[in-house]
């Protein structure tokens, strides 16, 4: 399509459109391509809202200054595509739904506060030699060695009891289990 094209109305006729998009659409498309980094479905966006413009601005399109349009749909093109560009690096990424499903859920004070008060009343339904160990080595954070030498026991004898300690725990807390594993 050429300056100087019939226009119906003031604006561009839907052949006319037709008519630039088969002369110029490929150019166009292959320039937006460029422009977004190999993302088609944002250079095909770009190139309809390219051509919109153009059915929106008749004037250009008449404009006897040139014998393309091609140059001005280009320009239009390009500043579209910057515009684009810098609208997606003033907000933040978007997040699809399957990353939100799979995202692991922090709890709040609230629940947090709640779960140590069951832990607490739990550990107090277990054996003083159960909670002994439970608590070095669990909650003081001692290794297995250190909390036999603070018990004077063997350090098997404070595995065994961790380990029947954390099982009384899974049956007393059982919505908990996951977490005492």
């Amino acid at each position: 399509m050429t300056a100087g094209s019939t226009l119906t109305n003031g604006t561009t006729a839907e052949h006319e459109l037709a008519a630039l998009q088969r002369e110029h659409g490929r150019p166009l498309f292959a320039l937006l391509l460029r422009l977004c980094d190999g993302d088609r479905q944002r250079a095909e966006d770009l190139a309809q809202e390219t051509l919109v413009r153009a059915w929106q601005h008749p004037e250009a399109l008449r404009a006897d200054d040139f014998d393309s349009v091609r140059p001005w749909l280009m320009t239009v093109a390009r500043r579209l595509a910057i515009d684009a560009r810098r609208a997606r690096q003033a907000r933040p990424p978007e997040v699809g739904d399957a990353v939100l499903e799979n995202a692991r859920v922090i709890s709040d004070h609230a629940e947090r506060a709640a779960a140590a008060l069951d832990v607490r009343e739990a550990v107090k339904t277990l054996t003083p030699q159960h909670r002994e160990v439970l608590v070095l080595v669990y909650f003081q954070g001692a290794s297995v060695a250190e909390a036999a030498t603070a018990l004077g026991i063997p350090p098997g004898t404070v595995k065994s009891r961790a380990y029947y300690a954390l099982r009384a725990l899974r049956r007393v807390l059982p919505g908990y289990a996951a977490d005492l594993r």
